[in-house]
């Protein structure tokens, strides 16, 4: 049976993440609603003979590109993962030196 503080800790880091997603869906909207807008605007003014809304839907696709990658875990060198195995290292060691014992 797993302790108390376990569960609120997962229950703790499942709800962050949810909201993490939910962040990223609400932008990915705005994004199309808004890069949308600035395409017609774009064809109105000057009928693609420059296409300059796609410099701004490159610069808000690359930050859409790294909140995605934040919500969905999808960084393999400092994840989750990399972060629980610091802190068990950590807390080892701190355990190791309040019992006395030198590493």
């Amino acid at each position: 049976m797993k302790p108390e503080h376990e569960n609120s800790n997962r229950y703790l880091r499942a709800k962050e993440r949810v909201e993490h997603i939910k962040k990223f869906y609400t932008s990915v909207m705005m994004y199309v609603i808004f890069i949308g807008f600035l395409a017609a605007l774009n064809y109105y003014t000057n009928q693609w003979s420059y296409m300059w809304f796609l410099w701004a839907a490159f610069g808000w696709g690359v930050g859409l590109f790294f909140q995605a990658a934040k919500a969905f875990d999808w960084n393999p060198f400092l994840g989750r993962s990399w972060e629980e195995r610091k802190m068990r290292e950590f807390l080892e060691k701190e355990e190791d030196t309040k019992s006395g014992k030198w590493s």
